[in-house]
């Protein structure tokens, strides 16, 4: 019988019925930090290959978040979305990926793409099919009610949780990804918040220098900025293979979307939390 694995965080980081949460995320997308309206499913050339986009509770980073799937409807409709998330609970391996089963959300539910989810592991020599890692893990369960929102059960995902997050890990993890989807319809989501719990002038100074990397399509400098400056951001790894896939597969520009803290929804900028959203496209 297929593996469902069950929301850890509705109720929390998001509300756990279905006409709440429908509404919720009507509220990122108006949202005065957010795009302003609500998307729609255009027919577009699907030019986006990679994104980045925040995992906190959405009513802090729900409106940044809502950007980067506004500009994905726009796109069109990938078939397959692999989600990079950091691991904020140091269950499981290494990095670990999903290769079965289906996720559940308060929306509904979204299968897992065996066969892609397969491919993946096989190419990578660091990837462990481990399903510990993903059970009480936030950061790849908040993206999918946007999806959801957006394309209803009309895709299927590849969690990968990455508690490893050095450059030749996310040069594995990047190559093996791009080889497994260079022929499909598929996009990258890479899960991060930016920096934790400084004043909101730091915190925005800091994050600029690596959203300037990440627009850059340069996840070397990007690792470099976060050991170097430091920046406390939970999910370089994520973005570093994002972009080491996005760029094997294509992407020639990246563009920030939207960049704010958890001061600017709350007015308290003692102690905030940054999130950005950016999109990295290749030619149609």
């Amino acid at each position: 019988m297929p593996r469902t694995r069950y929301p850890a965080v509705a109720g929390f980081f998001y509300e756990g019925d279905p006409d709440s949460l429908k509404k919720r995320l009507g509220w990122c997308f108006k949202h005065r930090l957010g795009p302003g309206s609500l998307p729609n499913v255009g027919r577009g050339e699907r030019s986006i290959v990679g994104l980045v986009s925040p995992h906190a509770g959405y009513m802090y980073s729900g409106p940044v978040a809502a950007h980067s799937y506004y500009e994905l409807a726009l796109d069109g409709k990938p078939d397959i979305v692999v989600i990079l998330g950091p691991n904020h609970t140091g269950l499981g391996s290494g990095v670990s990926i999903v290769d079965s089963g289906t996720w559940k959300t308060p929306l509904g539910v979204v299968e897992v793409n065996s066969e892609v989810a397969r491919k993946i592991a096989r190419n990578s020599e660091l990837i462990s099919v481990d399903y510990l890692a993903h059970e009480q893990e936030h950061s790849i369960e908040v993206q999918l009610p946007f999806l959801q929102y957006l394309y209803g059960d009309d895709f299927t995902v590849v969690p990968i949780c990455m508690m490893l997050q050095m450059r030749d890990v996310c040069l594995d993890v990047g190559r093996a990804i791009a080889e497994a989807v260079k022929e499909e319809n598929a996009v990258i989501i890479a899960s991060t918040d930016f920096t934790h719990y400084e004043p909101h002038d730091s915190a925005h100074e800091k994050d600029g220098k690596v959203l300037k990397a990440i627009a850059s399509l340069d996840p070397e400098s990007l690792l470099r900025l976060v050991e170097a400056l430091p920046v406390s951001m939970c999910g370089p790894g994520p973005v570093a293979t994002m972009l080491y896939a996005a760029k094997r597969l294509g992407a020639s520009t990246a563009r920030i979307l939207s960049y704010a803290t958890s001061g600017d929804v709350t007015g308290d900028k003692h102690a905030v939390v940054g999130y950005g959203a950016v999109k990295v496209e290749k030619k149609p």
